[in-house]
């Protein structure tokens, strides 16, 4: 399964917020057999946000949307994704009806515009705030805050899965432009993913969904290296 994360929010483009919601969110994925495509950092502004929406949900298999939920003017995120499908954005009654019975909120107490979804779009409640998510065709909406973000995206985790993704790292003490020859050698002999991360030693990364082709290409390369005298089984 395909996956493109799109985050929004001039304050992440300012460098004001770091943008720990799609580091979180792509570790998720990867776990459940998913792939990353790309993630993308866009402004809040109704017209791009559609245009990267509808771009990437023609590529991919879901979209995921973080961000500018909510009633203040410049959370544009819900009339954004509404406009990528084509749909108005309307009251929806079952989030009002979550939002004042399991919320506690009265309805008098909801801002404006709260409870307005994309038409026909299913309400994912937010436990930990109050502007709920939503899911319209391949497009999962969800908040900005990561407590609401990590509580929401465990409503719809489930439907994100794909074949798991086997990993085994080797630490080499050789320079990394050492390792070229080696590097490809691996990818083409082995048929999995390789990559390379220098640093004080270099961690090379071999992934791939064939558990036995990992374990082959990760002992083939460990005896063709220099090994870092550090734990390879450390890859943070």
């Amino acid at each position: 399964m395909n996956v493109a994360i799109v985050t929004v929010g001039d304050e992440l483009l300012a460098g004001e917020t770091v943008d720990t919601n799609s580091t979180w969110l792509a570790s998720e994925l990867t776990d459940r057999g998913c792939t990353v495509t790309r993630i993308t950092t866009v402004p809040d502004q109704i017209e791009v946000i559609a245009a990267v929406v509808n771009e990437y949900r023609a590529d991919d298999d879901a979209v995921i949307v973080t961000g500018g939920l909510g009633p203040t003017h410049d959370d544009r995120t819900m009339e954004a994704v509404a406009a990528a499908v084509g749909r108005d954005l309307e009251h929806h009654p079952e989030a009002e009806a979550w939002l004042t019975t399991e919320g506690g909120y009265s309805a008098a107490e909801l801002d404006a515009g709260t409870t307005d979804l994309p038409a026909g779009a299913r309400m994912v409640p937010n436990e930990a705030g109050v502007a709920p998510g939503a899911v319209i065709e391949s497009i999962y909406v969800l908040p900005g805050v990561p407590t609401e973000m990590k509580t929401m995206f465990g409503h719809v985790a489930a439907e994100f899965s794909g074949e798991p993704i086997h990993t085994e790292v080797v630490v080499a003490d050789e320079p990394e432009s050492a390792l070229i020859d080696r590097l490809e050698t691996a990818q083409q002999r082995f048929a999995v993913d390789v990559g390379s991360y220098p640093g004080e030693y270099v961690r090379v990364k071999f992934r791939g969904g064939d558990p036995e082709a990992v374990a082959a290409a990760t002992d083939w390369f460990r005896q063709q290296v220099t090994v870092g005298n550090i734990d390879d089984n450390d890859d943070s």
